[in-house]
C-alpha cells in the first residue's frame, strides 16, 4: 500500500491527484488552507487524511509532519502541488510583496515540505513529483512572480533527481498547460480584463498555441502522476513532463 502526501490537494489537480491515489488503494494525507475544500474532501472521500497547513509558515509544515508521522510513519510519494498565480501585472507595476508571497509559497514552502520528506522517502525509495507548469519553459507575460517560481520547480525536481538518484528515489516535474477547473477560468478572466476582449476570444487565442487544441482535464494529470509510481513509471527520472497538446508558446 502507498502512503502519498499532497500540498494543495483540497482542489483542482491536487484534489485530482488525490482521487485517483485513493481509487487506487493508497493512504492519502492532502493538506490546504481552504477549510471548506478540505471539509468537502472528507465527505467525498472518508478514508483520506485532510489537514490544515499553510505552506508558508514553517510551524504548519512541522505541524503536517507531526500528523504524517502518527497517521502513517512512513512515505512512498511526495506530489508537490501547492502554489499560487499571484496577481496579474506587468512587472512593473507588481508589488514587492506580492512577488514575495508567490514564491515563498510556491518554491520556499516545497522546498521545506520536500526537505523534510527526503529522510521517509530515503527508507521507501519513494517517489517525488513536482508541479511545474507550462509557464515554467515559455515565460508568461503579466504573472512573472508565477512564471519565475515554475522555471525554478523544474531545476528543483531535476536536481532532487541527481542528488537521491542513489537511494532509489525518482524526482520528476509534470508541466500541465491549459488545464480545466476554476483556476484556469480565473487566469482568462485576468487576461480578458487586461486585453479588454471576451472570455471565448481569449480562450481560442490560447488555444492557437496548440497543436491538441482541447483543455486538459485535472484527472489527466493525475494518471500521469499515478503511472510515475508504478514500474514502468519508476524508470523516469529528473524529467520535464508536459501534458500541454504540444504548446509551443504562452
Amino acid at each position: 500500500m502507498k502512503h502519498v502526501l499532497i500540498t494543495g490537494g483540497a482542489g483542482g489537480i491536487g484534489l485530482a491527484i488525490a482521487r485517483k491515489f485513493n481509487a487506487d488503494g493508497a493512504r492519502v494525507l492532502l493538506c490546504d488552507v481552504d477549510d471548506s475544500a478540505l471539509a468537502r474532501a472528507r465527505e467525498e472521500m472518508p478514508a483520506i487524511i485532510a489537514v490544515r497547513c499553510d505552506v508558508s509558515r514553517s510551524e504548519d509544515i512541522a505541524a503536517l509532519f507531526d500528523t504524517l508521522t502518527q497517521e502513517f510513519g512512513t512515505l512512498d510519494v511526495l506530489v508537490n502541488n501547492v502554489g499560487i498565480g499571484g496577481q496579474t501585472l506587468p512587472a512593473e507595476t507588481l508589488p514587492v510583496d506580492q512577488w514575495q508571497r508567490v514564491l515563498d509559497i510556491n518554491l520556499t514552502g516545497t522546498f521545506e515540505v520536500t526537505q523534510r520528506a527526503i529522510p521517509l522517502l530515503k527508507q521507501t525509495a519513494g517517489t517525488i513529483i513536482t508541479l511545474s507548469s507550462a509557464a515554467g519553459r515559455f515565460g508568461y507575460p503579466n504573472r512573472i512572480a508565477y512564471s519565475v517560481s515554475k522555471w525554478g520547480l523544474v531545476g528543483f525536481a531535476k536536481t532532487l533527481a541527481m542528488e537521491l538518484g542513489s537511494f532509489g528515489i525518482t524526482s520528476n516535474a509534470i508541466l500541465p498547460g491549459a488545464v480545466g477547473g476554476e483556476r484556469f477560468d480565473r487566469v482568462i478572466a485576468g487576461r480578458a480584463q487586461l486585453s479588454g476582449r471576451s472570455l471565448a476570444e481569449e480562450i481560442e487565442i490560447g488555444m492557437t498555441a496548440q497543436s491538441i487544441k482541447r483543455i486538459v482535464q485535472p484527472g489527466h494529470i493525475a494518471d500521469l502522476a499515478l503511472f510515475l509510481t508504478t514500474e514502468a513509471g519508476r524508470h523516469i527520472s529528473g524529467q520535464m513532463l508536459c501534458i500541454d497538446g504540444d504548446m509551443q508558446h504562452s
